[in-house]
C-alpha cells in the first residue's frame, strides 16, 4: 500500500490487487454532470456499471450550480425561437483566436480544436438525450444568462428547472411559484440520478477513489480502481474501462498552485463546497500511471470565473450557493452568508486593515452572445475595437503586503449597522459564521481590528491602521471623490456602531485545465499515446475553456459511448473476493 492515510489518493502507481472485491464492465468515478451521463449511457448500451462517489450524496458541483446549460448547434429549443445555429458555428465560436476581453486575455485562442470539434458535433444529441432522460428546461428562448465563454454568435444558454425535486441548498422542494422557472443544478442532476437508478447503474456512495490500476505503472491497459469506504480499502475491477469524472482540482491547494502560486490555504471558499470538493483526485491518480495535463493557459487566463470576487460575505463558502439550515450539509457550511448587491455598503481591507482597490470593481469578464458587436469570425477588428479596461479587484486582493509570502491573506468587508439595515443583512448566525472566525463585530473600529483572530489571519490587524482607513474613507464620502482608488461617488460613511468585519476573500471556482484527452475522451499519456481503457470528461479534462455544464454533459456522453467500444480485458484468472 502506497497511501499513508486511507482515503488519500496515491501520487505513485499502485499495482493491481491479487484479487478484486467488485467488478463491472465500466467503472465511473464521480456522479456529477460528466459521470452520471456516462454511467447511464453505458448501462443502457448493455454494460454493467459501477459508479463510485466520494460524498454521501450524488451530484458533485453540478447539483449546486445555477443549472445553466449552454448547448447549441441547432437544438429544437433554438429552432423554436428562430435562432439559427449549427455545429460548425459552435466550433468556430469556441476556437476564435480574435476574441479577447477588455483586459487583453483571449477566451478561446488556446482551446484544443479536436476536443472542441467533438463537443460541437454532439451538442444537439446531448440536448435531446437530456430531454429523454427527464431533464426539464425553462419554457423560454435560449439566452445568455449565466454564460461564460460560450460563443459570441447566437444565444445558447438554457436553464434546468427543479420542478418537484428537493433543493440541495435548502433541503426543501422549490416553491411551486418558481418550480418551472428557476434555473438550478438540482433540476439537472436529480432527474439523471433517477434515470441511472432506473436502468440499474450501481451507485456506491462514500466510496473515495484512491488509485487507478494499470497492468504496469507506465504501460498496458487500465484494470480498475482502488477505493476506500469507511476505512476499508477495496479493489474494483473494470473489464472494459474506467471513466474519470471527479470534477477538477481547485479545492486541492498544492495542485492548484502549479497554475497560480498565489492560491494558498486562505482561498478556502470553493464554489460548490461543502457539498463536494474538487480535490484533483482524478488528475493525480491518472498522472501516477502516466497521464499528461493539458490546456494550462485556460486555468491562468484572466477571463471568466475560475477565480472570483465573493458573492456572499461573512461565511467561508462565499460563491453563490447560499446554504440554508435545512440543507444536509449545513453543519459543514455553518452559515448562509450575506449577499452583496451594492458594494457601496462596505469597504474591503487586507490583513493590515488597508484598502487596496475600488470595491465596486467587478470580476474578470468573458465572451458571450453579442459581447462583441459587428462580430466576424477571425477578424482582427474584433480585438482592436475593444477598449482596454482591466478589472483587478481579485488581483489586488491577492497581492499581499510585501512580506515575501505567497497568498494575499484574508480580505475583510468592513461596514456598520447602518449598512446592515440598508442591505437587509442579519449579522448573527445562521447568516454569518462567528464560531470559525469568518465574522466579527465590535462597538469601536479599534476593537473590531483587535478581534480579527482566525487561522488564516497570519498577522494581527493594527487597530490604528483600520481606524485611519475608515476615517480616510469617510472623508471621501464627504468630498464625493475617492482619491486613492477611484470608487465612484463613495456613498456611505462607516460611523454607526456596532461595526462588522465579514470574510470577503476571493474564491476559486472553475477547473479549466486538466487531463489531456482526445476527441473520444480517451486520456493521453506524456508521450502523446492513448492510455487504453481510461477516459475523462468535464472539469477534470483539459483543453476547453468553457464555463458551465455543457462540456461536462457532452464529454460524459462521449466518454460513455467510447468506453463501450473497448474490448473486454482477459479474465485475470482469479475470482471476486466478495460482493459487498
Amino acid at each position: 500500500m502506497t497511501n499513508n492515510h486511507p482515503g488519500t489518493v496515491s501520487v505513485v502507481a499502485v499495482p493491481s490487487p491479487d484479487s478484486w472485491h467488485r467488478e463491472a464492465d465500466i467503472v465511473v468515478i464521480g456522479s456529477g454532470a460528466a459521470g452520471m451521463p456516462a454511467a447511464i449511457l453505458a448501462r443502457e448500451a448493455g454494460a454493467s456499471v459501477i459508479l463510485v462517489e466520494a460524498e454521501p450524496d450524488i451530484g458533485g458541483h453540478a447539483i449546486t450550480s445555477g443549472g445553466n446549460v449552454p448547448l447549441g448547434g441547432g437544438t429544437s429549443a433554438q429552432k423554436a425561437a428562430g435562432i439559427e445555429d449549427s455545429p460548425d458555428l459552435v466550433f468556430l465560436d469556441n476556437t476564435d483566436w480574435s476574441v479577447v476581453q477588455p483586459n487583453g486575455f483571449p477566451d478561446y485562442r488556446y482551446n484544443d480544436r479536436e476536443v472542441v470539434r467533438a463537443f460541437a458535433d454532439a451538442n444537439v444529441s446531448t440536448y435531446d438525450w437530456l430531454l429523454a432522460h427527464g431533464v426539464m428546461f425553462a419554457d423560454k428562448a435560449p439566452d445568455s444568462q449565466g454564460g461564460t465563454s460560450i460563443g459570441n454568435s447566437v444565444p445558447r444558454e438554457m436553464h434546468a428547472v427543479p420542478m418537484h425535486w428537493t433543493i440541495a441548498q435548502t433541503g426543501k422542494p422549490e416553491p411551486a411559484a418558481t418550480a418551472a422557472t428557476r434555473s438550478t443544478g438540482n433540476g439537472l442532476m436529480r432527474p439523471l440520478e433517477a434515470a441511472a437508478r432506473k436502468v440499474g447503474v450501481e451507485i456506491l456512495l462514500e466510496h473515495r477513489m484512491t488509485a487507478i490500476h494499470r497492468e504496469s505503472p507506465g504501460a498496458g491497459r487500465v484494470t480498475g480502481i482502488q477505493a476506500v469506504h469507511k476505512g476499508k480499502v477495496l479493489g474494483i475491477r473494470a473489464r472494459k474501462a474506467v471513466i474519470i469524472a471527479t470534477g477538477g482540482f481547485t479545492g486541492n491547494v498544492e495542485f492548484r498552485r502549479m497554475f497560480d502560486p498565489r492560491l494558498t490555504e486562505e482561498y478556502c471558499g470553493l464554489g460548490g463546497m461543502p457539498w463536494s470538493d474538487q480535490d484533483a483526485s482524478g488528475e493525480i491518480a491518472a498522472m501516477a500511471i502516466g497521464a499528461s495535463l493539458w490546456g494550462l493557459y485556460n486555468q491562468t487566463g484572466e477571463f471568466g470565473i475560475h477565480l472570483t470576487k465573493p458573492f456572499l460575505i461573512g461565511s467561508q463558502y462565499n460563491y453563490r450557493c447560499f446554504w440554508q439550515p435545512g440543507s444536509s450539509v449545513f453543519h459543514k457550511a455553518r452559515a448562509s452568508g450575506l449577499p452583496v448587491n451594492d458594494w457601496q455598503n462596505v469597504i474591503t481591507v487586507n490583513m493590515l486593515g488597508k484598502r487596496f482597490c475600488d470595491e465596486t470593481e467587478g470580476n474578470f469578464t468573458s465572451n458571450n452572445h453579442q459581447q462583441i458587436k459587428d462580430y466576424r469570425y477571425g477578424d482582427y477588428r474584433n480585438a482592436t475595437n475593444i477598449a482596454y479596461r482591466p478589472l483587478n479587484w481579485v488581483n489586488a486582493a491577492m497581492a499581499g503586503f510585501g512580506d515575501g509570502r505567497n497568498g494575499g491573506g484574508p480580505i475583510w468587508a468592513i461596514f456598520d449597522s447602518a449598512a446592515a439595515i440598508r442591505a437587509g443583512w442579519t449579522t448573527e448566525p445562521p447568516h454569518v459564521d462567528r464560531a470559525e472566525g469568518f465574522f466579527f463585530s465590535a462597538n469601536t473600529i479599534a476593537e473590531l481590528a483587535s478581534r480579527i483572530v482566525m487561522k488564516h489571519q497570519r498577522v494581527p490587524m493594527p487597530p490604528a491602521a483600520l481606524e485611519a482607513t475608515v476615517a480616510r474613507y469617510n472623508s471621501f464620502v464627504d468630498s464625493g471623490v475617492d482619491v486613492d482608488f477611484g470608487k465612484p461617488a463613495p456613498a456611505h460613511k462607516i460611523i454607526e456602531p456596532p461595526f462588522h468585519a465579514a470574510w470577503a476573500t476571493p474564491t476559486p471556482h472553475d477547473s479549466r485545465a486538466g487531463l489531456r484527452i482526445n476527441a473520444k475522451c480517451q486520456v493521453i499519456d506524456r508521450a502523446g499515446e492513448v492510455i487504453p481503457g481510461l477516459y475523462c470528461g468535464g472539469e477534470s479534462a483539459g483543453g476547453f475553456s468553457q464555463h458551465g455544464l455543457a462540456r461536462a454533459l457532452v464529454q460524459g456522453l462521449i466518454a460513455g459511448r467510447s468506453a463501450m467500444e473497448e474490448p473486454p480485458a482477459a479474465d485475470p484468472g482469479f475470482g471476486i473476493r466478495e460482493r459487498r
